[in-house]
């Protein structure tokens, strides 16, 4: 049997696996009696965990609002998931809490196992934050998302497969360089050397990446940086839009509103500007009119062209 101390850290943690756990289940869990069982959870409730208890022969047990926040039991994934969403708010991606965002990042990654340390700091040393988004949700292997960053880290090269959005696979071998994240996308900065060119590549098409086991010296980047180096990527993709307009609200009620999809900039108190590169207009119709203020189209034509549409379609219906 555990002693005390570690047999009431596993309690706490199945209890919050499951939403309700039968006693005489979770004493079998814990290898103790269900009269052991109810002792362990009484020093729980005296340590202010909420537990409540269901009496009878199915009876059992689970973990209850309390009235105020007891200390969590989490597992490594969950604490990495953790430490990143903590350092993508700290970057000012919602509006408000950076400062107490801070203070809780720097709580939990004190107390990191090291190894999880590792993974964590990789991600935040060799991410760049891009500012804006015109696309879609995509999801990214967090395992794959770790490789990368540490092979930035590192310097290490690094292979893998890619499928750009005409579908034909290739391998590459490259020199990471920073990874950069627009909204809700990821981008891998590197020199490709193959191509003996810098490149930008979307990690969500980015499969079996593996540290090709040799270091290199970092060569310098030809752009500001790798932030800059990706928008300037995707201004020169085909089809891609520069959207610019006015809209008569506060920049932060607007960056408040709609910040995660665009660059908002003060013109004055009452005013400011967005801008957005996306290679599609339905995303700026759509952020244009949940910023919930009047606006004006600067660029493209094609954009008010769109939104005449979708106004006479509204009033259709």
């Amino acid at each position: 049997m555990a002693n005390t101390s570690t047999r009431t850290l596993r309690l706490l943690s199945l209890l919050q696996t499951h939403r309700y756990w039968q006693g005489s289940e979770l004493a079998e869990r814990l290898g103790v009696s269900v009269r052991t069982l109810r002792r362990d959870i009484d020093r729980l409730r005296e340590l202010g965990y909420p537990v409540e208890a269901q009496r009878g022969a199915d009876g059992g047990y689970q973990l209850a609002a309390g009235a105020a926040l007891p200390p969590l039991v989490i597992d490594d994934e969950e604490a990495v998931a953790l430490a990143v969403g903590l350092q993508t708010a700290v970057q000012g991606a919602v509006e408000g809490i950076a400062e107490s965002s801070v203070r809780v990042l720097a709580k939990v990654v004190q107390v990191m196992p090291t190894r999880l340390r590792h993974r964590v700091e990789a991600l935040r040393t060799m991410t760049v934050p891009a500012g804006w988004d015109g696309q879609a949700a995509t999801s990214v292997d967090p395992d794959v998302l770790t490789t990368v960053a540490l092979a930035c880290r590192d310097h290490e090269r690094l292979r893998f497969t890619y499928t750009p959005a005409d579908g034909r696979r290739t391998d590459r071998h490259v020199e990471p360089h920073r990874l950069v994240r627009l909204g809700r996308r990821w981008y891998l900065v590197a020199y490709d050397l193959t191509r003996h060119d810098w490149r930008s590549f979307r990690v969500d098409r980015l499969t079996e990446p593996e540290g090709a086991g040799s270091r290199f010296r970092p060569r310098d980047l030809p752009a500001a940086d790798a932030a800059a180096f990706v928008r300037a990527a995707m201004d020169n993709l085909p089809r891609s839009y520069r959207v610019e307009a006015l809209v008569d609200a506060p920049a932060a009620t607007v960056r408040q509103r709609i910040g995660q999809w665009c660059t908002v900039e003060e013109v004055d108190a009452e005013r400011c500007r967005i801008r957005m590169v996306t290679q599609s207009l339905h995303w700026p119709a759509m952020a244009l009119g949940m910023a919930d203020a009047e606006f004006r189209i600067l660029h493209p034509p094609e954009l008010l062209d769109r939104i005449r549409e979708w106004g006479a379609r509204f009033q259709r219906a």
